[in-house]
């Protein structure tokens, strides 16, 4: 028994390093449902990740964390000696979730949303909405999101470069 402990526990040390690919597999694998093209960037999937379900196109930075249980439950251990919660967390297509966010049991993430790097999710987050914050809450609509790209001054078009090829374009930008 150890020795297979053991094997996981090296299979995941292996995935910190891995591609997103890798990791949709190996979530995939322990129950989880993801949808097409996804980029996962963490390994934050709780101890149920089978109550997880990803749409498509959803990306997830590093450092985010999906608790499926609420552990809370242990102070009341002489009323529930024998009981635990647990709650599902659900994200729709074209999602964008930001770094170090936690989502909690029970919550879930519309279609079309941004999430706020540090935010703290939980409950129903509405469709085509960008939310941030402890508690997280909305900031505005996707709409206007979009308009706050369409006019950066930051925006460069480097998505198909290699790290390389983006280093030259992206300092010449700031030059200027």
């Amino acid at each position: 028994m150890k020795i297979k402990h053991l094997k996981k526990r090296i299979r995941r040390l292996l995935l910190v390093k891995s591609t997103s690919a890798k990791k949709v597999k190996y979530f995939r694998e322990l129950g989880m449902k993801i949808g097409e093209n996804c980029q996962i960037d963490t390994l934050g999937f709780s101890t149920e990740p089978y109550l997880i379900e990803i749409g498509d196109h959803v990306g997830i930075a590093s450092g985010t964390l999906f608790i499926t249980h609420d552990a809370g439950i242990m102070c009341f251990r002489d009323e529930f000696p024998e009981d635990d919660v647990f709650g599902k967390i659900i994200v729709g297509n074209n999602v964008f979730i930001g770094s170090n966010c936690t989502i909690l049991p029970n919550s879930t993430i519309g279609n079309n949303c941004i999430i706020g790097a540090g935010s703290v999710v939980r409950g129903n987050i509405p469709e085509n909405s960008v939310i941030c914050g402890n508690p997280a809450t909305v900031i505005m609509k996707m709409g206007a999101q979009r308009m706050m790209y369409r006019h950066n001054p930051g925006r460069i078009p480097t998505v198909k470069m290699t790290d390389p090829e983006k280093k030259p374009h992206v300092i010449k930008h700031f030059k200027n």
